[in-house]
């Protein structure tokens, strides 16, 4: 879309959206061909701050916890039993640590696009996500071929019992589809597009406000500006929840799939 579209009336040089370049950011800094950006600095980040938070937790652990305590084991204790133990069940209690870390880490890295000074969903970039999908599909057809086998499993997978053999003619590479290259594809993408999406509508929620309000003039940008800018902090507030919620998704799903590998005829 051109500036010419995007002017507004009134404006000197018009209002331009943003678009996803604001996810393209400029280096931190530069060793060789290597380039450190901001969402490399965020992940790093998160890493720190999740261990650290667990570790100061759990490091003078009493069996009447304090409150530092109480938390970390009330965060923690949401994953064990809302995800993985009723998703799973007792079964399901090894893979809690791997759960508990992807919902953690997702959380964090959604939230630091409305984080002071971050601001910038490190999932937002495909990288990310695209990685946590993969962990997560080597995890739960590990746990299936360990089950039943490298043939068993796949067996199981494309061709499950009690339908008719003319069925399995596009019943199986349907199945095998979904299962092995459907799933993480979608666990990636549902991630990275609900941050990338949201992320860009709250910038063009806050540039727009702010050029409305300083730059359009009159009663009408002022009224129109002002009103913009508390939609945005209205947006802010839902864009929260909806990151929290897409961690508990993903982390659901992964569950969902672990627990799949884990039982005969899934």
């Amino acid at each position: 879309m051109t500036n010419a579209l995007l002017a507004v009336e009134g404006g000197g040089d018009g209002f331009t959206a943003p678009g996803p370049g604001i996810f393209e950011l400029p280096p931190i800094f530069e060793i060789g061909a290597f380039g450190f950006t901001k969402s490399m600095a965020i992940i790093l980040l998160s890493v720190v701050v999740i261990f650290v938070a667990f570790y100061a937790t759990a490091r003078a652990a009493e069996m009447v916890p304090g409150k530092l305590q109480f938390a970390g084991e009330s965060a923690y204790g949401f994953v064990r039993n809302g995800i993985g133990l009723e998703t799973i069940g007792k079964a399901g209690l090894p893979f809690v640590p791997f759960l508990a870390t992807l919902f953690f880490f997702i959380s964090f890295n959604n939230l630091a696009g409305i984080i002071p000074m971050l601001q910038l969903p490190a999932t937002g970039r495909i990288a990310y996500p695209l990685v946590l999908a993969l962990l997560v599909w080597f995890v739960y057809l590990y746990v299936g071929m360990k089950r039943a086998g490298v043939f068993g499993y796949f067996r199981e997978m494309m061709f499950p019992p009690g339908i008719p053999w003319p069925v399995y003619i596009l019943l199986a590479p349907i199945e095998l589809l979904s299962n092995v290259i459907v799933r993480p594809v979608t666990l990636c993408l549902r991630l990275t597009l609900n941050m990338f999406a949201g992320h860009l509508v709250l910038v063009l929620f806050i540039l727009g406000g702010e050029y409305l309000l300083l730059d359009y003039g009159g009663i009408v940008g002022v009224l129109s500006g002002s009103v913009t800018l508390v939609g945005s902090i209205i947006f802010t507030f839902f864009k929260a929840f909806i990151m929290l919620l897409q961690a508990y998704v993903f982390t659901l799903l992964a569950a969902l799939f672990i627990g799949g590998a884990m039982v005969d005829e899934h």
